[in-house]
């Protein structure tokens, strides 16, 4: 997960991990052989020129993950005592760390001391997929490379592979995915009489009606390092969009930008959306029995809800994402999410890719997982767990399901985290008294900024 961005956790970052500080979840944390000098690069015609390292059947290999996947490594153990592993725990969850990314550097320069397996977010995708510097091998082995079948990386979630994927390959594969949809307190609806929204401007007409009704009650913050990727992200506002490998496109002018502003400036004006974080100092304690409406992760359920605000059991439900009204496209944000790579130095691919492909896909290991998985098969083997459904009032099965399935992938993977621009000059203004709306132009520049110091052409059409 992940991030989450995750889990592009991801996209991407360690949200969970930054949920387990705020609130004291200990399990939400990361909501992460010897080389040959072939070096392995795609040729125009997009076929990989991926040479293994010579091949050293039997022989140890080395799994590096964080602590919230380090169980799930020891089970594989446990159940392939015949595979010798050294396990390695290190904090490969945060978003934007460089350590992994350092570390790699170092042993491009050594020759030596890669792992052969690493958990990891999809940002450290983006410079895992390329040479370090001339001459070296891309540190991510293409797993479409004869490595894992093409059957299972099609079984994937629709888009959830899609931050693994450069230059026509497939350099990771998904541990988890925190698709965005609606929470409700079930309860409080029912008692008021509101019907759950399946519109934005059903959303924004039923917060300001629950401002004018029941003043104190929210239907959403915008204040998390991640509230961008449930609102904007969603909304297809194309902030993060990669129109080539080496030109972003971010554009907050662009209409479906400034369209969902316009809606959260109305509902925060309106103080039906708290500008204060859901995972700040005192939300829970003074706010969370207040939430009746909240538009973000599938781990929202257990996380936020359950271990943070402490909502009793069969009061929150899931739906749906929200649609615009008119459009018959629904799209949707992701808020964390983990990767696993493997390494193109690893002597022992089989052994390798065998770890990755358990840990990602089977239902042993996925079934009591954390967060929701990414493998669409195993995802439905978690949802028959009922820890991960008896809290809820409803049936989290349907809204789940379709949630993974429309991710808008327009919201690309980049090599610096998305979390830092909108912490850095949104948060800050919003906490000003500054609208979401005149914001836009400098979360504009400093993303822009950001995009340019990581080698990025930027253009904003």
């Amino acid at each position: 997960m992940e991030s989450s961005r995750s889990p592009r956790t991801g996209r991407r970052h360690s949200l969970l991990r930054t949920a387990a500080v705020t609130l004291s979840l200990a399990t939400a944390a990361a909501l992460a052989g010897c080389a040959s000098a072939d070096t392995t690069t795609p040729s125009s015609s997009g076929q990989s020129a991926f040479k293994p390292v010579a091949q050293k059947e039997g022989s140890q290999i080395t799994v590096w993950a964080d602590s919230t996947r380090l169980p799930s490594v020891q089970a594989y153990q446990k159940s392939h005592p015949d595979v010798k592993m050294k396990i390695v725990t290190y904090d490969g969850g945060a978003d934007g760390s460089t350590y992994l990314q350092s570390k790699v550097q170092l042993f491009d320069r050594t020759g030596s001391g890669w792992p052969d397996v690493v958990f990891g977010t999809p940002t450290d995708v983006t410079w895992a997929s390329e040479a370090t510097k001339p001459g070296a091998r891309p540190f991510a082995a293409p797993l479409d490379e004869k490595l894992v079948p093409q059957s299972t990386l099609d079984g994937f979630a629709k888009g959830s592979l899609t931050p693994c994927q450069f230059n026509g390959h497939t350099y990771c594969m998904r541990n988890d995915i925190a698709q965005v949809l609606l929470w409700y307190n079930k309860s409080l609806m029912d008692k008021w009489g509101y019907k759950v929204p399946a519109t934005w401007q059903e959303y924004e007409a039923l917060g300001k009606q629950v401002a004018k009704d029941h003043p104190g009650y929210l239907v959403g913050s915008v204040g998390d390092t991640n509230s961008h990727e449930s609102y904007f992200w969603s909304g297809q506002c194309p902030a993060f969009s990669l129109v080539k490998p080496d030109t972003l496109r971010t554009d907050l002018q662009d209409p479906k930008c400034t369209r969902m502003a316009k809606l959260l400036d109305n509902l925060i004006s309106a103080k039906a959306i708290a500008t204060q974080g859901f995972f700040s100092q005192g939300f829970a304690k003074n706010s969370g029995s207040k939430v009746l409406m909240a538009y973000g992760p599938s781990w929202y359920g257990q996380y936020l809800f359950k271990a943070g605000f402490k909502t009793p059991a069969k009061q929150i439900a899931a739906a749906p994402p929200l649609t615009w009204q008119g459009e018959s496209t629904t799209a949707t944000g992701n808020v964390g999410g983990g990767v696993w790579m493997v390494s193109s130095h690893s002597a022992n691919l089989k052994a390798s890719t065998d770890v990755v492909t358990w840990l990602t896909t089977s239902d042993e290991n996925q079934a009591t997982a954390p967060t929701y998985p990414a493998y669409a098969q195993a995802a439905k083997a978690w949802l028959a767990n009922p820890a991960n459904r008896d809290y809820f009032a409803n049936d989290v099965s349907e809204p789940f399901e379709q949630a993974a399935n429309e991710v808008w992938t327009g919201w690309s993977n980049t090599r610096f985290s998305d979390s830092t621009a909108w912490s850095s000059v949104v948060l800050p203004a919003l906490t000003s008294g500054k609208s979401l709306t005149e914001t836009l132009p400098a979360w504009q520049q400093e993303i822009a900024g950001e995009a340019k110091t990581q080698g990025y052409k930027v253009v904003d059409q």
